[in-house]
């Protein structure tokens, strides 16, 4: 016998009929003696139907309340779900974010899980019962409903099961598994049997939408088995993410190509070149919660410098105001903006043996006059900042040069 915890996403829990079939599913676990802890998303599309309702009530909603309002989602999924397993003949409970006490800090819209008290859940999977908990929410010191900010159910999932000590995490969404890249850009893209927490992690940190950011990290961390599922399907093994490399890490060198639209650069121009100004310019960014990306500084000339820096495109105009806010201050020449960028990334642990992997890259993407205005890399990735228009060009080309169709 196994505690299994699933995670159920939104478009798992869309309709009536898609909730029962996550019953059916979770019933046939409960039938081989597994004990299963399920958490849900809202319903595909309410959360944006929420915000929006907030949005006509208050232009920029505010942030304790849209919690308030945006948690109320997955308590509607969660009490259906049960209802659903008790119509098929199985002990249930339900449980919100505060009810089973996972404790966030207090940045609103976005906050972090501190801490878990798994007791109550402990003793319900003793008594028979299946645990459904609402993720995407919780609770801070204060008591106030907090949420993790969007795709947040993952992170809800792996904690659980980090804190439970669970034998497996599987997420169900409307994919099968971690493929190569998004089939609708590629539809000769392949399905990864195996990933590796390292890859997984900047895949999901540079765009693939299939796994949030930080459900990997806490998987990662406290080494929690992590499987990707459809819940379509009834067949078939999905993606595992695991902490071993496979035992033919050099091929391929390279295991996907990841993107990202949701991207937007500004650029400080005329910066005084003096110690301490990255932090002048960044600090403020920090302090008003906005998340930053790739960043780069040009050589100083006649005492002056540029900065650039990248931020999620929904913080673009965020980020512009705190920036106008501190240029006079630190005596900037002028403030330029670029919403219509993305980012599109290499990702593969075989990167550490192979040099010439980003020449490869760059002269792919020249060849077919694609024009590269920011660069990253890490050990196992290289990241470059596009033209939008290019992203879809961009990743076929690179999923070929890499062999990945193969």
């Amino acid at each position: 016998m196994a505690l299994i915890v699933q995670k159920y996403g939104g478009t798992s829990m869309g309709s009536p009929e898609r909730i029962k079939n996550v019953a059916r599913r979770v019933a046939r676990f409960r039938a081989e003696g597994h004990q299963v802890v399920v958490v849900v998303s809202a319903m595909s599309g309410e959360t944006n139907r929420l915000i929006a309702l907030a949005k006509e009530i208050q232009a920029t909603p505010d942030p304790r309340e849209l919690d308030v309002v945006i948690s109320t989602g997955e308590q509607v999924t969660i009490g259906l779900l049960c209802m659903a397993l008790k119509d098929a003949g199985l002990q249930a409970k339900s449980y919100t974010g505060p009810q089973v006490r996972i404790l966030t800090d207090d940045a609103f819209n976005k906050a972090r899980i501190l801490s878990i008290d798994e007791a109550n859940i402990r003793a319900d999977l003793d008594a028979g019962q299946v645990v459904v908990v609402a993720g995407f929410q919780g609770v801070d010191e204060a008591g106030n409903i907090t949420t993790l900010g969007r795709g947040g159910s993952d992170t809800t999932g792996v904690a659980l099961a980090a804190a439970l000590k669970a034998d497996e995490c599987q997420i169900y969404t409307d994919v099968d598994g971690v493929y190569t890249t998004d089939p609708r850009i590629v539809p000769e893209a392949r399905k990864l049997d195996t990933v590796t927490f390292e890859e997984m992690l900047e895949m999901a940190s540079l765009g693939s939408k299939v796994l949030q950011i930080r459900s990997v990290e806490f998987a990662g961390k406290y080494k929690v088995k992590l499987r990707v599922l459809s819940s379509f399907q009834d067949e078939g093994e999905g993606t595992l993410i695991t902490v071993e490399e496979g035992k033919n890490m050099e091929q391929p060198i390279i295991s996907g190509i990841a993107f990202n639209r949701d991207e937007a650069k500004l650029t400080v121009l005329g910066v005084p070149d003096r110690p301490g100004i990255a932090y002048q310019l960044l600090g403020p960014i920090a302090d008003a919660n906005i998340d930053v990306d790739m960043i780069i500084q040009n050589v100083g000339r006649d005492g002056t410098t540029d900065f650039s820096f990248t931020v999620n495109r929904p913080e673009f105009e965020k980020a512009k105001a705190v920036l106008e806010s501190v240029r006079q201050h630190i005596g900037a020449r002028e403030i330029v903006g670029d919403n219509k960028i993305c980012k599109v990334s290499a990702v593969g642990v075989g990167m550490r043996s192979h040099p010439g992997v980003a020449s490869q890259m760059f002269r792919a993407l020249a060849e077919e006059g694609i024009n590269i205005q920011m660069i990253s890399t890490s050990e196992i990735k290289i990241s470059v900042v596009l033209d939008e228009k290019y992203l879809e060009l961009a990743v076929r080309v690179l999923h070929r040069s890499f062999g990945l169709d193969k």
